[in-house]
C-alpha cells in the first residue's frame, strides 16, 4: 500500500494487541494489502464504539487514517463475522494462536496478499469443524510457500521422480526424500501434501479417509517449517 495514501477501509484480522496508555491498544493486523500497525484510542473504555470491531479471531472491516509517523489511527471498525467456536476449544485455540503469531512475524520480512487469505482459510476451517492437525499441515506448508521457500514434493534425494508404488522417508537436513522400505511416506500421502499447496483448506478436508494420512503429513510440515 501506498504510504501517501492518508485513508483506508479494508478488511483485517488482528494478529496482536497491545495494551498502551490507559486506555488505548496498538494492533497489529494483517489485511489484502498487507501487515499493517494502528492505535485504536479508547477502545478499552466501556463505551468505546471499536471495541466490538477489533477482536481476536473476527473478520474485521477497519477504516484507517495515515498520519505523520508509521502507525496509523483506527478511526472505524465493524466485525464481518466472528469465529466464536475458536475460542470454546482448547486444541483449536492453540492452534490459531500459532497461526496468528507465525503470520506476525513472516510478515515483518515478506509482503504478500497470501498471507490474509492464509489467514482467512485457517480460521474458517478451525471453526467450521476441520481437524487441527490437518489444518495446521495446510497451513506450514502454504506459509512456506508464500514466504518464498519450495518444497521439493516430486523428485528424491537423487533428483529422480518420486514412485508411487515406493516408501520414502523424509531427510532435514538434505531437504529432500530418500526411498526406504519402511518409510513414512508413500503415494497417498505425497498426493495429499502436493493437494495441500495447490488447494484451499476446504478442499483438503473433504478428502475421503484424509485422518488417516494427518500424523504424518503434521510431522512433515512441522519439519520443513523450520526453513523459514
Amino acid at each position: 500500500m501506498s504510504k501517501d495514501i492518508a485513508d483506508i477501509r479494508t478488511k483485517a484480522y488482528v494478529l496482536r494487541r497491545t495494551n498502551y496508555g490507559e486506555a488505548d491498544r496498538i494492533l497489529n493486523l494483517i489485511t489484502p494489502e498487507g501487515k499493517m500497525s494502528a492505535i485504536a484510542k479508547g477502545v478499552r473504555k466501556p463505551k468505546s464504539k471499536l471495541a466490538g470491531g477489533v477482536e481476536m479471531f473476527s473478520l474485521v472491516e477497519v477504516n484507517l487514517h495515515r498520519g505523520r509517523g508509521d502507525l496509523m489511527t483506527v478511526t472505524g471498525a465493524r466485525m464481518l463475522d466472528y469465529y466464536g467456536k475458536i475460542i470454546t476449544n482448547y486444541e483449536l485455540l492453540e492452534a490459531a494462536t500459532m497461526v496468528l503469531k507465525k503470520i506476525n512475524i513472516a510478515a515483518e520480512a515478506v509482503e504478500t496478499p497470501e498471507y490474509f487469505t492464509i489467514v482467512d482459510a485457517v480460521l474458517k476451517g478451525l471453526n467450521e469443524g476441520v481437524d487441527s492437525g490437518l489444518a495446521e499441515s495446510w497451513f506450514l506448508l502454504n506459509l512456506l510457500k508464500a514466504s518464498g521457500e519450495e518444497v521439493n514434493l516430486y523428485r528424491d534425494e537423487r533428483g529422480e521422480k518420486l514412485d508411487a508404488s515406493r516408501r520414502y522417508n523424509y531427510l532435514a537436513q538434505e531437504s529432500a526424500f530418500a526411498e526406504s522400505e519402511r518409510g513414512e511416506f508413500g503415494a497417498e500421502e505425497i498426493k495429499l501434501l502436493r493437494l495441500m499447496l495447490t488447494s484451499n483448506l476446504a478442499v483438503v478436508a473433504r478428502v475421503k479417509n484424509v485422518e488417516q494420512y494427518s500424523p504424518e503429513v503434521l510431522r512433515f510440515s512441522r519439519i520443513v517449517s523450520k526453513m523459514i
